[in-house]
């Protein structure tokens, strides 16, 4: 169930709501660099069979467009709870057991995962951008570290996201089990 289409008045956590909504926002935004992406592709393909002339560039942006998408993809399925899930035994649970399995995935699965890849990732990125990494490619992209940033930024919204499920899960737990449901 996605708390955020529900009509029911127990689902609602107004915070989460809010941080929902916003990091859905920036979903939307950022879903627009596939139009771009395609357009890239396109013209990319065209000088490629048409001219037999490709752009190094060319094929570099698309690969960091593609990143942008899914990383910003992967928060905006979280924030918007569509993201892939395996329901056998999970679609039988009562609601304070699927609230109860939501919490503990978060807490002993999902958090924890993000934690180590946001902790790695920085020095990473930091000894990216103290070298100046950029492409390997003659005519490719400059500041490779800018994309490879992306992995601390994102894994840091995945956080938000993660936590702010955990919270709103929590209070609709606490709500279920203080009105006996």
């Amino acid at each position: 169930m996605n708390p955020l289409s529900s009509s029911s008045p127990v689902a609602t956590v107004v915070v989460a709501d809010c941080i929902d909504q916003w990091l859905l926002k920036l979903g939307q935004v950022v879903a627009w660099l596939f139009a771009i992406l395609m357009l890239v592709i396109l013209f990319q393909v065209t000088l490629r069979r048409g001219f037999s002339a490709g752009l190094i560039v060319l094929e570099e942006l698309q690969w960091h467009l593609y990143a942008i998408g899914v990383f910003i993809g992967a928060v905006y399925a979280q924030a918007g709870d569509s993201h892939v899930r395996v329901d056998v035994f999970h679609s039988h649970f009562s609601g304070v057991w699927k609230r109860l399995v939501e919490v503990l995935g978060l807490v002993f699965l999902a958090i924890p995962f993000f934690v180590v890849i946001l902790l790695h990732s920085m020095d990473f990125v930091y000894e990216s951008w103290r070298v100046g990494e950029h492409s390997l490619a003659p005519a490719g992209l400059p500041y490779r570290w800018l994309i490879k940033g992306l992995i601390p930024f994102t894994a840091s919204l995945m956080l938000l996201a993660l936590f702010n499920r955990l919270y709103r899960e929590s209070v609709l737990l606490w709500r279920e089990c203080r009105c006996g449901n």
